[in-house]
């Protein structure tokens, strides 16, 4: 410790020094100068010895420390210990270290005086006694630290386990990874391309492929379908997630002569325990990227988790009504085998959740004569046009039921319809949902993680518009019969919503269902009454809207107060932003139910149901929502905007 005091004072004597000649140098050119500098030096030789001396009584205490923490034997054996050791003070001080640390850790360089920090940052001394334990690399060397506390500081023990990291790294790092590649619209491409241009399409995305699994020191397989397997591992893999799956921008960019892009959805199983696992785990990621859409990546890891990548593709609609069909048959089937038929949406229910299911409400009941119900909260419901025009047609028969009702109808052999939603987060009523054995989901929003698993009938398909299209199209397989007109204005409505009036997400297969319901006597102008707002809502919309901003092309607006049928306002609004010049996503954020809500919109350059699971939500790629609890309007404005300033430009690319 003295070596380290006799090391230092020099350069401060030295400096006082230097000042003293000056001063003298100064009396034989300006007396102000030499009176100015005199006083300077004065003051500097008194601080320096003053600090000197401070700086001996500290090293003194620290000397004494260490007799006080370590007795001699307990020194000496400590100094012939193979393991690193060094004894810290209360003020974190290095006060002593044995041979072991001295040769291992700091380098042979003389550490004594030296905060222990150094060694083990960005740890301290109080988080490794707490944690039993902490993780610090010291150079080329990987060390695991231990702290015992004493009366009057610690001791630290640095053990040197760097070779067994380095197995542990290189174990995980070549861990197999499966992956499972589908060329999913290569039936569409195929339909509109001659035979020489499918097949070059074709070989163009399987060269591909090939390359990205050869990038990742790996190896496809070619299986039946379209599908590929490839191996690699799981250091190549991060790469690839670095990178955000560059293979998917290199297959997008093939195209057809009609410019046509190719895409692929992937599904890779991550950190499974096995390779039979692991190509589970792909199946199912795989299905979860195409249930979402395709033309993306969905990685599944431990703990069901998943992680995605790419997802702004709008979906391919599929033309072939074969499924429909076949659909429509088994669903026939389960309500005649049911004792009755609950049919239930999600929790606030819209037109689109309401008209879906009054269309299927109408074919149970008119073509399959079995009794059915409509399970609805009239007090959330936003559709309440479709209820008013329901009661007012039907009026001797009992057609919506509150979810308590519901439960007090339930047999063995209830059948319940979930319709617009796959969540059972996000169903009217949860209860509901697991008191019925027998489940039925019909639903076009892109897939989440959390879904309902337990369904006998799981009718989902992401390119639809909306779920009133899917339902428009499962009850002509029903009976010709099933729909009235006020039956046929509630799917119309249902559909006009979730399209934007026909301008969103719309596909052949929209038009003919809504051409249908026209036959089936739904009026568009009764329809468009529907969606008429009071002077109160439309003054509420306009007042949202003009305090907009703009932050990476992405409209933000926020209502503070709560306002009668401020859900359907804030939607209003959500859609109306999307209007303004250079605007490609909107997000209104609104108090309503005790939550703070997010309403979001785009045109589709950005997935914003990416962004909004983020957030706790889901929803569509141009449609979607979140609830956040314990948060105010503000708050969630700003977890927003730092949302949007991470993801917004990788969506608008990806």
């Amino acid at each position: 410790m003295k070596r380290r005091v006799w090391v230092s004072s020099p350069v401060f004597y030295i400096i006082t020094a230097v000042m003293l000649i000056m001063t003298g140098i100064s009396w034989f050119w300006n007396y102000a100068v030499f009176m100015t500098e005199l006083v300077a030096s004065v003051v500097s030789v008194l601080a320096v010895m003053l600090l000197t001396e401070y700086f001996k009584a500290h090293v003194s205490t620290a000397v004494k420390s260490a007799k006080k923490i370590l007795t001699g034997d307990e020194y000496r054996s400590l100094e012939e210990f193979s393991i690193p050791v060094a004894v810290v003070g209360e003020a974190g001080d290095i006060i002593w270290v044995n041979r072991s640390f001295f040769d291992g850790v700091s380098g042979k360089r003389e550490c004594r005086g030296e905060n222990i920090l150094k060694f083990i940052y960005p740890k301290t001394i109080q988080q490794i006694i707490e944690e039993n334990s902490a993780d610090v690399t010291v150079g080329a060397r990987q060390f695991t630290v231990f702290a015992a506390k004493t009366e009057y500081g610690s001791i630290v023990y640095f053990v040197d386990d760097t070779y067994y990291k380095e197995i542990n790294r290189e174990y995980t790092e070549q861990r197999p990874v499966v992956v499972l590649a589908s060329f999913d619209n290569r039936e569409e491409l195929a339909r509109d391309t001659s035979g020489s241009e499918d097949s070059r399409i074709a070989a163009a995305v399987e060269s591909a492929l090939i390359n990205w699994s050869q990038e990742m020191s790996g190896f496809l397989k070619r299986l039946s379908g379209g599908r590929y397997l490839i191996m690699t591992d799981e250091s190549n893999l991060r790469g690839a997630m670095e990178k955000r799956f560059q293979i998917l921008d290199t297959v997008r960019s093939i195209k057809t002569a009609e410019r046509r892009s190719a895409t692929v959805s992937i599904g890779v199983g991550r950190g499974a325990a096995s390779l039979q696992e692991a190509e589970e785990w792909s199946r199912k990621a795989l299905d979860m990227a195409l249930g979402r859409g395709g033309d993306q990546v969905a990685v599944k890891q431990k703990n069901d988790t998943y992680e995605f990548f790419g997802g702004v593709s709008k979906g391919v609609e599929k033309r072939d009504k074969v499924r429909t069909r076949v659909i429509a048959a088994t669903l026939s089937d389960h309500i005649k085998n049911s004792d009755n038929v609950l049919i239930m949406g999600h929790k606030y229910s819209d037109l689109d959740s309401v008209g879906a299911s009054v269309g299927l409400w109408s074919a149970a009941t008119r073509t399959l004569k079995k009794q059915a119900f409509i399970v609805v909260n009239r007090a959330q419901s936003l559709a309440s046009p479709i209820l008013s025009s329901i009661d007012a047609a039907v009026q001797d028969e009992r057609v919506f039921v509150s979810p308590m009702e519901a439960m007090l109808l339930i047999t063995p052999k209830t059948l319940l319809i979930v319709v617009d939603t796959h969540s059972p987060e996000f169903v009217e009523s949860p209860e509901l949902l697991s008191a019925v054995s027998r489940v039925v989901v019909i639903d076009h929003h892109r897939m989440m993680v959390k879904h309902i698993e337990n369904a006998i009938v799981f009718y989902h398909e992401p390119y639809a518009s909306s779920t009133s299209e899917m339902v428009a199209e499962l009850v002509q397989y029903i009976g010709d019969n099933s729909l009235g007109q006020v039956e046929a204005e509630a799917l119309l409505s249902g559909i006009m919503l979730d399209t934007k009036n026909f301008v969103l997400k719309t596909g052949v297969r929209t038009f003919e269902a809504a051409a249908y319901l026209r036959r089936r006597g739904a009026d568009t102008v009764e329809v468009k009454r529907m969606f008429s707002d009071t002077i109160d809502t439309y003054k509420a919309k306009y007042q949202i809207v003009s305090g907009s901003e703009i932050l990476n092309d992405c409209a933000i607006a926020s209502a503070e107060h709560e306002f009668p049928d401020i859900r359907i306002t804030a939607a209003q609004a959500a859609d109306e932003l999307l209007s303004i010049q250079g605007v490609i996503a909107s997000f209104v954020i609104f108090p309503a139910g005790g939550t703070v809500n997010v309403s979001a919109r785009s045109l589709g350059e950005v997935n914003v149901q990416l962004i909004m699971e983020t957030m706790g939500g889901g929803g569509h790629l141009t449609m979607a929502g979140a609830q956040l609890n314990g948060v105010t309007v503000g708050q969630a404005r700003e977890k927003l905007i730092a949302i949007l300033g991470k993801t917004v430009p990788h969506s608008a690319q990806s």
